[in-house]
């Protein structure tokens, strides 16, 4: 038996201020989208899904760190062009022993880690 993982969700609440967010701040590759759900990184054996949070359940997990780390090749002019778009660093760009690293929060508050390794 062998066990794969194909996504990971984000939860949301408004699905075009996300797509703002994830595709035209962040530039993540969209893979498809419908009414309730963006899926990023086309051809990936893992996908990031952004979806509506419409559940009790789902609404608790907005606005939270996700736990989800990014490699960026060109984290100084990402994160640069993310903060003259008026995104939201919850950690600034900083470098450390192992490389750089910073926390960017989407329209919602929930977290991502923007990392160059």
């Amino acid at each position: 038996m062998s066990v794969t993982m194909k996504n990971i969700v984000i939860f949301v609440t408004d699905l075009d201020k996300a797509k703002a967010f994830y595709v035209d701040l962040l530039g993540l590759p969209l893979a498809g989208q419908s009414e309730m759900l963006m899926e990023f990184f086309p051809g990936a054996p893992t996908t990031l899904g952004v979806a509506l949070a419409l559940q009790d359940e789902a609404r608790k997990l907005v606005g939270r760190h996700t736990g989800i780390t990014l490699t960026v090749d060109k984290i100084e002019e990402l994160c640069a062009a993310m903060a003259a778009g008026g995104a939201r660093f919850v950690e600034p760009l900083e470098s450390s022993p192992w490389g750089k690293m910073a926390v960017v929060a989407d329209q919602d508050g929930n977290q991502l880690a923007l990392v160059n390794r």
